[in-house]
């Protein structure tokens, strides 16, 4: 029996404290946050570097500025009347002359009134001539009874006639007059029932009249607000229409600036659609009243602050010149000067704008 020979193993080497898996994942956690904290610097530098390049030009001093829209004066064409409509000549987008008609009403109801009325007086105008006729007729009666009264009268005394037959001349005189009194009253009669039916006919024909709805000033149609065939109650409003000729900008300015800017005084409006055009207004209206920014108004200072609505007019000479580019609504900017003595700058100074800004361009141009 034969004793094995022992065999050895040699023993290995021992992991080491660098190469424990703890170890090794803080060194990953290392080598990713430190890319990440540069690419974090990197992108906040882009950023206030593009809103220094991008922002707008700060205002010089003795300037202020708000944020609004275009506005303008609005009228509602409606009918007088209630009534049905019959015609709507004008669509959304038109543009409309002062005293042109824009829509009608059904009138056949009322001209079948007229026509009654007319008829009534006419007839009135002959009962009339017969009642004036019977006035004439009564008064020759009346005149012949009155001279044999009296003629009885005076022969009663000498015995020629006798006192009953004085008395039927007195009772025929006085019948007489009573008929023809009667006879001047049917032609009173007649005469306030003529003037009746003419007080009715003119009514009728003013109702027919303002049955053709005219357009009290020139204007831009906003929206169309009835069609043909509708029923509108009096008062029912048929258009809503913009005047072109009174077009404006409200902003929304702090008190420091409002109460240095006199009424009067020159303004700027930049819409944003033409910010290359600064528009000149005229500042037409300052509120005497503070009030909350409203939250549709973007500003620069915060919403608890108190401002001042100020209004700023744009010229009517100048939108006649541009009539084809009001558009009501657009938003922009509107500048006031609270220091009269100051220029305004070179980007707020009016420019020369194009003959052909809104002339046709492409297929369009090429079918005119």
């Amino acid at each position: 029996m034969t004793n094995a020979a022992p065999v050895s193993v040699a023993p290995g080497p021992k992991p080491s404290a660098s190469s424990s898996p703890g170890k090794t994942q803080v060194r990953s956690r290392r080598s990713i946050r430190g890319p990440l904290i540069l690419m974090i610097g990197l992108a906040v530098v882009a950023a206030a570097v593009a809103y220094f390049l991008l922002r707008k030009p700060a205002l010089p001093a003795g300037f202020a500025g708000g944020n609004g829209r275009l506005e303008a004066n609005q009228v509602y064409i409606s009918a007088k009347y209630p009534g049905r409509i019959a015609e709507v000549m004008f669509n959304e987008g038109d543009t409309v002359e002062a005293g042109q008609v824009v829509a009608r009403m059904d009138t056949s109801a009322l001209e079948a009134q007229l026509r009654e009325a007319e008829a009534q007086i006419a007839a009135q105008q002959e009962n009339r001539r017969v009642a004036q006729t019977q006035v004439a007729v009564k008064q020759a009666d009346f005149d012949f009874a009155r001279k044999q009264n009296t003629r009885s009268q005076s022969l009663v005394s000498g015995g020629g006639v006798s006192r009953r037959e004085a008395e039927v001349d007195e009772a025929a005189m006085l019948s007489t007059r009573a008929q023809l009194a009667g006879s001047r009253a049917q032609v009173a009669q007649a005469a306030s029932t003529i003037v009746a039916a003419q007080a009715t006919a003119d009514r009728l024909r003013a109702e027919i009249k303002e049955a053709v709805l005219l357009a009290p000033i020139r204007g831009r149609v906003e929206t169309r607000l009835a069609e043909p065939g509708e029923v509108l109650g009096a008062g029912g409003r048929v258009f809503s229409v913009n005047d072109l000729s009174d077009v404006y900008m409200y902003v929304y300015l702090p008190e420091q600036v409002t109460g240095k800017v006199p009424i009067g005084s020159e303004a700027r409006i930049v819409l944003d659609a033409a910010p290359q055009y600064p528009i000149r207004a005229t500042v037409a209206y300052v509120s005497p009243m503070a009030q909350f920014t409203p939250k549709t108004v973007e500003t620069e200072e915060e919403r608890h602050n108190l401002t001042f609505r100020v209004k700023l007019q744009i010229p009517r000479e100048r939108l006649a010149q541009f009539e084809p580019l009001v558009k009501f609504g657009l938003p922009g900017m509107g500048y006031v000067r609270s220091d009269q003595s100051k220029a305004w700058p070179e980007n707020l100074q009016p420019k020369a704008v194009p003959a052909n800004l809104w002339k046709p361009t492409g297929a369009a141009k090429a079918g005119g």
